[in-house]
């Protein structure tokens, strides 16, 4: 068993640049890399007792989440691409950090020999993504993957990000919402009652941009995950906060009545400021939904009111140990995972031998195909039907507007493995990884997976 997972501890960041054994590569001729330097005692830190958050908590929460490592370079193997979407000066890519964004940002001191601004750019990114949970890695992956890890990002150096939270962790994460503060629904008899606000916000794509203007429910978004089982009666109040109005349709739900629908002027009148509007059905569809507005829809939904509705069949065929819900959008602060850009996307977390669920729901305007680097999926429901027998695997998931599908990924083997559009306009640009990029973090022992989501919830 490893150290973390022996003492419940985590290395210190001031050990990732003094402990890098057999960090450096071999120094050839002009190749960039890291000088080891010498192996010193770890400091240790305690490890925080979890806040009233059991595993099976964390296990049924679900996007279990902790520390984003490396972010893998996306794969070189990319489908046509309009050529006009190549970036250039002229035209930057939609959703990429901006150059004025990042000039305070831009890299100082020598640049490796070999390399370019380009170069030190996109690793900046993914020091950002791992922040001060580094250390962690040493404990979990043992002293070899450690000292790898250490010399591609530069640990040596000392570098600011080290003594810093992951970007993922300066960001409200739909993740943390759902876990500590879940949607917990009143029960008048045998109805279960949510209530929900539509509220003007400010929303932080990542940990150094701007925050920029936003809609939410409950002042987030995606809004809180609705959850019901099948068979549920569900009464649903909206209360609308904005200047404007509105309306909300709980996307693939097969009603009984037609005017909770949720159409304005089809299945009602909008929501108009001030007003509270009540939506009542029993949930007969299971699976993957998803809850939205539908009025004014290219806009709303576009700045941010969406959230994803669950509905656990009674008796499921697909058995996991996590879960992820994976909303993506390409308006709101240009292309997110659960209205995030990388590097503050959360990252996927679990331990060898678990079985990962994750809910894809394309909330956007555009058709994204997701590639899982490493590892295949098997795809298990379309728009929460269960697929059965019909069920196939893959490696890249085209999810189309208003889609949603059900995969589910075996992890059997240890390490970090990038997870991203494959529509690379989307994730890359000269300032390195962003956009619809996370990874998929696999680690040996669930007490690694207790220890990071603890140290991150502290």
């Amino acid at each position: 068993m490893s150290p973390l997972a022996e003492s419940g501890t985590l290395t210190t960041a001031a050990d990732v640049a003094g402990d890098v054994t057999g960090a450096s590569r071999s120094q050839a001729a002009g190749s960039p890399g890291v000088v080891a330097v010498p192996a010193g005692p770890p400091a240790l830190l305690p490890r925080p007792e979890m806040p009233e958050l059991s595993r099976r908590g964390f296990l049924r929460g679900a996007a279990l989440t902790g520390v984003g490592l490396v972010g893998v370079g996306v794969a070189a193997c990319a489908p046509n691409v309009v050529p006009s979407l190549a970036p250039t000066a002229a035209s930057p890519i939609p959703g990429a950090p901006s150059a004025a964004s990042s000039a305070s940002q831009a890299p100082s001191g020598p640049i490796p020999s070999g390399w370019t601004e380009h170069d030190v750019e996109a690793r900046n990114v993914v020091r950002r993504y791992i922040g001060n949970l580094a250390p962690a890695l040493k404990g979990i992956y043992g002293d070899a993957a450690f000292a790898k890890l250490a010399d591609i990002l530069g640990a040596a150096d000392g570098y600011p990000e080290l003594q810093r939270k992951p970007a993922f962790a300066q960001v409200p994460q739909l993740f943390l919402n759902d876990v500590l503060q879940p949607l917990t629904p009143e029960m008048d008899g045998d109805v279960k009652v949510f209530r929900l606000t539509v509220d003007e916000i400010t929303q932080k794509i990542d940990e150094r941009r701007d925050p920029i203007a936003a809609l939410g429910y409950n002042k987030q978004t995606p809004g809180p995950t609705i959850r019901v089982t099948e068979g549920d009666k569900v009464r649903a109040m909206f209360t609308n906060n904005l200047k404007e109005t509105t309306g909300v349709h709980f996307h693939g739900m097969e009603f009984d009545d037609f005017f909770q629908d949720g159409v304005p002027f089809v299945t009602q009148l909008p929501i108009i400021p001030g007003e509270t509007y009540t939506y009542e059905f029993t949930a007969r569809t299971a699976g993957s939904l998803m809850y939205h507005s539908h009025h004014n829809a290219t806009d709303q939904v576009g700045r941010g009111l969406l959230g994803a509705f669950i509905v656990e069949p009674k008796d499921n065929p697909v058995t996991y140990d996590r879960e992820y819900i994976w909303v993506s959008n390409d308006v709101l602060g240009g292309f997110t995972i659960n209205a995030h850009g990388f590097p503050a996307t959360l990252p996927i977390l679990a331990a060898v031998g678990e079985t990962v669920l994750v809910r894809f729901m394309n909330e956007g305007v555009m058709m994204h195909p997701f590639h899982s680097h490493g590892f295949v999926m098997k795809v298990v429901a379309r728009d929460g039907h269960p697929l059965g027998s019909a069920a196939f695997e893959c490696d890249t998931l085209g999810v189309n507007p208003g889609e949603r599908f059900d995969a589910v990924i075996k992890a059997d083997r240890p390490g970090v493995w990038a997870f991203h559009c494959h529509i690379l306009p989307h994730v890359e640009g000269p300032n390195g990884m962003f956009g619809m990029v996370t990874t998929l973090i696999v680690v040996p022992e669930k007490a690694h997976v207790d220890a990071i989501v603890s140290a991150i919830v502290s």
